[in-house]
């Protein structure tokens, strides 16, 4: 008789046990999704063939080639337009630089005889990074540069970070990123928190 009550308990203190392991599994599995805001819709895709297109803050140089007035440095608006002289408001977001470049030789022979124009990036907009890093901000961006450089600019992990399965926040959708995932400018990595 006993030996069965000893049984019954052993047993019922396995249960109470295993219960409690599977929720504190499903309850951190739980937290990690919380805490990680959207879930990535996709892993980021390969850069070989990634063309830089112009958006709101990129300072870029124009260069209309005979006449230095309508010449010059200027960073694309919030909306990502260019205000020149001459012919106004132009949409230059989503455009290469050579695409711009082309755009603008049209707009200007409307008023110039076979316009010569050049278009370059200055400085490329900012990337952020927030999440499990020292210092989260924005900084700017280096042509090049991927999620490891991105987290050593921002001052290396916290102590709580996850080192691997970044989130990428790029033109609306969020993409699972790795260390050596290539950044573009305008992008948000969020560095996620580890829980064991």
């Amino acid at each position: 008789m006993r030996n069965s009550n000893i049984i019954n308990s052993v047993t019922a203190r396995c249960r109470a046990f295993g219960k409690a392991v599977l929720v504190a599994v499903l309850g951190a599995g739980l937290l990690s999704a919380c805490a990680s805001g959207p879930a990535p819709t996709a892993m980021a895709p390969d850069e070989t063939a990634y063309e830089y297109r112009l958006g709101p803050g990129d300072l870029v140089a124009v260069n209309v080639f005979g006449d230095e007035t309508l010449s010059g440095e200027q960073s694309l608006d919030g909306n990502g337009a260019l205000s020149m002289p001459l012919i106004g408001e132009v949409d230059a977001a989503g455009q290469t630089p050579l695409e711009l470049q082309q755009t603008l030789q049209a707009e200007f022979s409307e008023f110039m005889q076979t316009p010569n124009v050049t278009v370059r990036v200055v400085e490329y907009r900012p990337f952020y990074i927030v999440g499990e890093v020292r210092k989260p901000g924005s900084y700017s961006y280096v042509d090049g540069m991927t999620v490891v450089n991105a987290v050593a600019l921002a001052g290396g992990y916290t102590y709580r970070a996850s080192k691997d399965g970044f989130i990428v926040q790029r033109e609306q959708e969020n993409l699972l990123a790795r260390d050596l995932t290539p950044v573009r400018p305008g992008d948000v990595i969020t560095v996620r928190e580890r829980y064991f």
